[in-house]
């Protein structure tokens, strides 16, 4: 996948644990971990906004764009 969540370097940034920031958001530490490690392939609106806020940062901060090989069609996504 072409977008690659930045939580490791945003936590390290604000010295928070992803125990502390489950705390904060209200998330789950298994679904932060699963976020941190590129494995979600979604995030809800209201997950961002509230990762926002304990972070105080913006999405794309959060969140980038790199572009690799294209993936192929059969991969089950249009």
């Amino acid at each position: 996948m072409a977008i690659l969540v930045q939580l490791d370097r945003l936590l390290l940034e604000r010295r928070m644990s992803l125990t502390e920031l489950s705390d904060r958001v209200g998330v789950t530490l298994a679904n932060l971990s699963i976020l941190k490690t590129g494995k979600a392939r979604a995030v809800r609106f209201s997950t961002l906004d509230a990762l926002c806020r304990a972070l105080d940062c913006q999405p794309g901060d959060l969140m980038v764009y790199a572009p690799g090989p294209q993936e192929s069609a059969d991969d089950g996504e249009t």
